[in-house]
């Protein structure tokens, strides 16, 4: 066989009434349901969702430089929302390779403020994670906002990641993971600010079953869950790089949140791998509240099989919290993705704009100003994907075909093949080709808007359509790569 694949259930869906033209993000208007994921690769892993005066807000991993938002009236507007760029960061401000940013809405010494919590590089760029904070001019969570700095939480400024701020108390107190020995713990350390520790922080748990030790002893990603009186901190446990990352609890049991005594965890996982649900290694997660006010939500990542790991395959999915009669959490089981589930109470609905069935598109690269192009108007499996000048050609025009969970088929009008990641190769520089269509995920693709155009991800392996070392001559090689957050992988979608 030339490849092996994991295969995947293709299920057709019928499309109808679209735009003809520019393709657009997704529109909110009147449906009854959604499906996960709410946000694909390459934005898909660590996400912190939030709702805010009449706005959902979507932020995650972005593996560069760049830390971006999402924003939509509804969860089936997510998917489509474009990618916001907020903050860009340089060596000098500590932001290299962005991880799991987390926002709160906070009193400070500046009045009430959107602050947004992430992990980076220090100024050596990318040579170890730290906790790093951003703060809003006003109360829109969109921003702008400026570099507060660095959270000196650990002593001799060690590693510390997946940073969130829980109020208990009247108190503010930021949540983070770092190391002792080879324990990947949780920390928390009291704020005199929301961008200042007043004290290094105290370990308050590590892992102890071996339900926390799949892969490595890990516990990090902390969140805090307040109910009826009782604060529970949640948090993901198990190396993200096996399918049995998960999520654990802490109930806060004393009167000292500094106090690892004050803590008691729960001895079984609050929510975990679903294999008849082709869910794997869900994790890393926050919780907000319906549009009005009546349910408890909570955003996480997963993946599709088991092998993908901590990459950037990971997509946000959503899920409803219900609660036990003793007042605790009980999340459930993990949906699967083509589940259609029921918004969240109040959400007004939307429904999805798709590219227009039958449309044929060119896709232009917005720093070359060239087209996706079939080399040589190949017709045959493994012909070569290119940038070519406009010809107006057949062999530049591809239509889209809706698959499941918001991804897409994606196909040359002159051959009738699709665009393919040869081999479903994971590694930066997997080449793409045409082949013929056998309804796999390394021939499926999403779309996220950003700057005027659209990163294009495959679901296999979650990297982006790249022109190879932003190259702007004819005949430079179309590649796959993490996304760099520049133009060389962003691109216009136009009939």
């Amino acid at each position: 066989m030339r490849r092996i694949r994991a295969a995947l259930l293709v299920v057709l869906m019928a499309t109808a009434a679209f735009t003809v033209g520019v393709l657009r993000p997704l529109s909110s208007e009147a449906a009854v349901a959604f499906t996960n994921p709410v946000a694909h690769a390459p934005y898909g892993a660590d996400p912190w969702m939030g709702y805010d005066n009449g706005y959902y807000y979507l932020a995650a991993t972005t593996w560069n430089s760049q830390v971006v938002i999402k924003k939509a009236k509804s969860v089936a507007a997510l998917p489509g929302a474009t990618a916001s760029v907020v903050y860009t960061g340089t060596a000098a401000s500590s932001c290299c390779n962005v991880w799991a940013p987390s926002m709160h809405k906070l009193a400070g010494p500046n009045g009430t403020r959107w602050y947004l919590y992430y992990s980076a590089g220090t100024a050596a760029c990318c040579d170890g994670q730290r906790s790093f904070v951003l703060e809003s001019a006003g109360t829109d969570p969109m921003g702008p906002y400026t570099f507060k700095g660095q959270l000196n939480v650990q002593a001799g400024n060690g590693w510390a990641i997946d940073g969130s701020v829980a109020t208990i108390g009247g108190k503010n107190y930021f949540l983070y993971s770092s190391w002792v020995g080879d324990l990947q713990s949780l920390f928390i350390a009291p704020m005199s600010n929301p961008w200042t520790v007043s004290a290094h922080g105290t370990r308050i748990s590590y892992p102890t079953h071996d339900w926390e030790k799949a892969g490595g002893n890990t516990e990090e990603g902390p969140y805090i869950l307040q109910r009826n009186g009782q604060t529970f901190l949640t948090f993901s446990a198990s190396s993200c790089n096996t399918p049995d990352y998960k999520i654990g609890m802490l109930t806060l049991t004393g009167s000292n949140p500094l106090s690892a005594s004050s803590w008691t965890k729960k001895s079984t996982p609050l929510f975990q791998r679903s294999d008849a649900n082709s869910v794997f290694g869900p994790g890393h997660h926050s919780f907000f509240t319906s549009p009005d006010g009546s349910e408890t939500w909570m955003a996480y990542h997963a993946n599709e099989t088991t092998g993908q790991g901590c990459g950037a395959t990971r997509t946000t999915r959503i899920k409803k919290v219900n609660w036990n009669s003793d007042g605790t959490p009980n999340l459930g089981t993990p949906d699967r993705l083509s589940s259609s589930l029921a918004a969240p109470s109040g959400d007004p609905g939307g429904t999805v704009s798709f590219p227009a069935a039958g449309t044929k598109y060119r896709l232009t690269n917005q720093a070359s100003g060239k087209v996706l192009d079939a080399a040589d108007c190949g017709t045959a499996n493994g012909t070569a994907i290119r940038q070519w000048a406009p010809l107006g050609n057949a062999c530049q025009q591809w239509t889209f075909t809706r698959t499941t969970s918001g991804y897409y088929r994606i196909t040359n009008v002159n051959s009738g093949t699709v665009l393919d990641s040869v081999n479903c190769g994971a590694a930066n520089g997997t080449a793409l080709n045409l082949w013929a269509n056998l309804g796999n995920a390394c021939q499926e693709w999403s779309l996220t808007p950003v700057n005027g155009g659209y990163l294009i991800a495959n679901r296999g392996n979650g990297l982006v359509l790249d022109v190879t070392d932003c190259g702007t001559a004819d005949g430079v090689a179309v590649r796959q790569w993490a996304s760099l957050g520049n133009t060389c992988q962003q691109w216009k979608i136009a009939a």
